[in-house]
């Protein structure tokens, strides 16, 4: 959220910036008018935008490489490349606490004083509206007794009492201009954004711009039915009366009558000046190249552990390859697996290196002939009915045994921490060489501790003879959470690489 924040208020600043040097001072006073609307509203879609056609421009990769170390894939010198099981990531969650997101407070305490304010001065302008109106065709006009206010709000247009017979003519035909052209919408939009974004100062600069606006524009076709000169001297001769509504087109505005003034006096832009508004397409552009190139969603969305266990599956079935044919195979697949999920990690989650070890020549558990399973799993039919047996009760009993108590005080609320596990299913059944990485040490030591009360399992067999097969078991634990209590869920079905081969046992 932070991030698209950011983004919107960069956007906005950029936008802002070609109309403070390129467009302010150009009588494109329509043309104006529509960029100040639709510019603020791109800034809050185009975090959203993604095109491939940009983002090959410059690869997220080549974005990604310019912050980190590239690695290069590890290189094994002599024995067989480490066989490691990865079995489905175990989710846990700690019970749901109350902890207050202050961030979350103070947004909204803003927003309510924002609102609040609003309300306070349309309560001021309500109370004005209980004067007697004047019905016309297209609009009304409420008189305000002992005043010499002017100014319009919808199809509404109040004028002081105390405005004289000749002044009223000029000030109506002005006011006029902002009823038929509904330029209060336009400023009733942008108190909705400072309603929503009460914290972003470029709101109220957009909000500012588009009010003097306003008044160009009403200035420019009352002068089509009068003379400059008189028009110049009813502006400068009027006293100043107002009342604070940023929402309503007020005649007598100080701040502004001096910048009105020098803008009639300008000369008419050239139809070649135009050409400016060309530039928002750079500006555009290199948005679209940000966000795109940015843009870690499309990876995100992938995943590639699918397409490989489909082509594991398809490794497996083939009866034209041995035993050590398909082990070598599947372990390239998973090498590659490795490396892309390494590489899809969230954000949100702590990362923690994955094991560097040799592992010895154990059977990978994809391939071997009987997987190791525990004695509720044994009797069923095919080894991938006791694969999914298997997986599904260590995930269960890991979930149901972790004491989630551990973290609570350790990691923030509604952080994500990574613990990957690694142990060995002897060819007793037993589990030994537990090793645990984590963010913090009291998570590794409790990883550890549940996997190694993981009952006695049937060992696995490859052509009839006990093997080992070690397992890479990722555990995700998060504090908070949307249900109470804590839940096991399988995140994903990776296929499992191969283990470290030991004959020692517990």
């Amino acid at each position: 959220m932070l991030r698209y924040l950011l983004q919107i208020i960069l956007f906005q600043l950029a936008f802002l910036l070609v109309y403070e040097l390129f467009l302010k001072k150009e009588t494109f006073f329509t043309a104006n008018r529509c960029y100040l609307l639709l510019t603020p509203v791109l800034s809050l879609a185009l975090p959203f935008a993604s095109f491939s056609v940009f983002s090959e421009v410059l690869p997220a990769s080549t974005v990604t490489a310019i912050n980190n170390t590239i690695k290069l894939p590890e290189v094994f010198i002599g024995g067989n490349q480490p066989q490691v099981e990865q079995l489905p990531t175990v989710h846990i969650k700690a019970e749901k606490t109350t902890a207050i997101n202050w961030w979350l407070v103070l947004y909204g305490l803003g927003s309510l004083i924002s609102l609040l304010l609003f309300f306070k001065r349309w309560s001021v302008l309500g109370k004005l509206f209980q004067y007697k109106a004047e019905e016309k065709k297209d609009f009304r006009i409420i008189e305000i007794p002992n005043s010499r206010m002017a100014f319009t709000f919808l199809k509404t247009v109040f004028l002081g009492s105390e405005i004289s017979v000749e002044e009223r003519k000029q000030i109506l035909a002005h006011e006029l201009i902002h009823v038929s052209q509904k330029h209060s919408f336009d400023l009733l939009f942008f108190e909705m954004l400072k309603v929503l974004f009460w914290f972003n100062p470029l709101v109220y600069v957009f909000q500012n711009r588009i009010a003097l606006l306003h008044e160009f524009i009403a200035d420019e076709q009352v002068l089509k039915q009068t003379s400059k000169k008189h028009y110049f001297n009813q502006l400068l001769n009027s006293a100043f009366e107002t009342q604070n509504f940023s929402f309503t087109n007020q005649f007598f505005n100080q701040s502004l009558i001096k910048k009105r003034i020098v803008m009639l006096q300008k000369t008419k832009s050239k139809t070649i000046a135009k050409f400016k508004f060309l530039l928002v397409v750079p500006v555009l552009a290199m948005m679209l190249i940000y966000v795109s190139c940015s843009d870690d969603r499309d990876v995100a969305s992938q995943n590639p552990s699918n397409d490989i266990d489909n082509l594991i599956s398809k490794i497996e079935s083939r009866d034209d390859l041995t035993s050590d044919e398909k082990i070598q195979l599947v372990t390239q697949l998973k090498e590659v697996e490795d490396k892309m999920l390494g590489s899809n990690q969230k954000k949100d989650v702590v990362e923690v290196e994955p094991f560097n070890s040799s592992l010895g020549t154990d059977v990978p558990f994809s391939v071997i002939d009987e997987v190791p399973v525990f004695s509720d799993c044994e009797d069923l039919k095919t080894n991938e009915a006791r694969k999914t047996c298997m997986s599904d009760k260590i995930a269960k009993f890991v979930a149901s045994n972790f004491d989630t108590k551990i973290g609570e005080d350790l990691i923030e609320d509604g952080t994500i921490a990574r613990i990957l596990v690694q142990f060995k299913i002897d060819e007793s059944g037993n589990i030994i060489d537990i090793k645990a990485r984590g963010p913090l040490p009291e998570l590794e030591e409790e990883a550890k501790r549940v996997v190694s009360e993981i009952p006695r399992m049937i060992p696995g067999k490859q052509r009839g003879k006990p093997a080992g097969v070690v397992y890479s078991l990722p555990i995700v634990f998060q504090k908070g959470g949307d249900t109470e209590g804590r839940v096991a869920e399988k995140v994903s079905d990776l296929p499992p690489p191969p283990p470290p081969a030991s004959d020692d046992s517990k």
